[in-house]
């Protein structure tokens, strides 16, 4: 493994926020500080990587997710539990496909 790239997995972010909106900035710090750890790097990389980009549309998304529970949603992104219909189509699956290493397995009760 890359340390350069394991030194930022392990430390969080690397990016600025200086440049960014407040509220972009407020999602961002709050996506690098959850309660769980892998929520962090889950959801951080995430941030890091798209939060310039996202609509208001999506940060609103952003946020809902964000206000559920690390506990539910590790389980999702590691397919311990399925993903609620309401995540299933949304920005959820960008999320959680986001890092390879918690790649999801949707499990698909629809079938």
């Amino acid at each position: 493994m890359n340390w350069q790239k394991a030194s930022t997995i392990m430390t969080g972010t690397t990016r600025s926020s200086a440049d960014i909106d407040p509220r972009r900035k407020r999602i961002l710090f709050r996506c690098w500080h959850r309660g769980i750890r892998e929520m962090d790097l889950v959801l951080g990389a995430f941030a890091d990587a798209e939060i310039e980009t996202l609509s208001d549309i999506e940060l609103d998304e952003l946020e809902r997710i964000m206000a559920e529970e690390d506990n539910d949603l590790i389980k999702w992104v590691t397919g311990e539990k399925p993903v609620p219909e309401t995540f299933r189509d949304g920005l959820f699956p960008r999320i959680a496909a986001y890092r390879p290493d918690f790649s999801p397995l949707f499990k698909d009760d629809r079938a």
